[in-house]
């Protein structure tokens, strides 16, 4: 009667969705190791980005203060496993990597205007690296969101539901699109025929 019991709750679990659970909940945690990863690269890029740009635009003190504040504001935030469980802990981890980028860009529009500092060799090759861990940055993030949502659809799917009642599994956070408002927006289009320029005399 024992031996029947426990196969009949074996087997009640793995039909309500508890391994899928466990499954989703070890990928969710993996592909956020590699998120803080990518994000961890980046950030150890900075220092010599900054300290390059000051090298020859060292009057742009705004932009290259900007930058150091936004790296320090990411540092200063504990990007702990729990983090992804607490979603007012994830999106101002969120908001913290959303402003770097913002001040890497603007750093990034400032060497365009120094054109020795664009032919630099090191620059040139920290630019590289930055947009290659741009690169990786999304393709991390994508993974992750793909797998929360997997996970929540779990979560929300009914009869996996009641075992997330049961065990205390509750929706993840994910990343949402930074720039919403600018994407909302429709684009403005202009189709007014340009001017003729008057021939020169």
């Amino acid at each position: 009667m024992r031996v029947l019991k426990i196969f009949l709750l074996t087997l009640l679990l793995s039909g309500c969705g508890y391994n899928t659970f466990q499954a989703t909940d070890e990928q969710i945690k993996a592909s956020w190791a590699e998120v803080l990863n990518q994000y961890q690269r980046r950030a150890d890029l900075i220092p010599n980005l900054v300290n390059t740009v000051k090298g020859y635009a060292a009057q742009e003190q705004a932009v290259l203060l900007g930058v150091t504040e936004a790296r320090a504001r990411v540092g200063s935030i504990q990007a702990t496993p729990e983090l992804i469980n607490d979603a007012q802990a994830f999106a101002k981890f969120q908001a913290a990597q959303s402003q770097l980028t913002s001040a890497l860009s603007r750093l990034l529009v400032v060497a365009e205007n120094y054109p020795q500092l664009k032919s630099d060799a090191n620059f040139r090759d920290l630019q590289a690296q930055l947009e290659g861990t741009e690169n990786r940055i999304t393709v991390a993030r994508n993974r992750y969101i793909k797998a929360v949502q997997e996970y929540n659809i779990t979560v929300r799917s009914f009869p996996s539901n009641l075992t997330a009642m049961l065990f205390g599994y509750s929706v993840k956070p994910s990343f949402t699109v930074e720039n919403e408002k600018e994407i909302s927006r429709p684009p403005t289009v202009d189709f007014a025929v340009p001017k003729a320029v008057a021939p020169a005399k």
